[in-house]
């Protein structure tokens, strides 16, 4: 009897792109919860980032006016 035949089998399952929890399914998310989880952290991202760039322009233009 090898080592192989001793050794338990794990179902296919995937991973939860929030929590990492593994889960038998489809889709990136073990629950709704966990995808609203991630919806809200991509949103607060996004806003950051709109922010970050509207603040460079800003400044962009500040300097561009501030020269001429």
């Amino acid at each position: 009897m090898s080592m192989a035949d001793n050794v338990e089998r794990i179902p296919q399952h995937r991973h939860c792109v929030n929590c990492g929890k593994a889960f038998v399914g489809e889709g990136r998310f073990c629950s709704a919860a966990c995808k609203e989880t991630a919806s809200d952290e991509v949103k607060g991202k996004l806003r950051k980032y709109m922010l970050i760039w509207v603040a460079i322009v800003a400044v962009t233009v500040v300097l561009l006016f501030g020269v001429i």
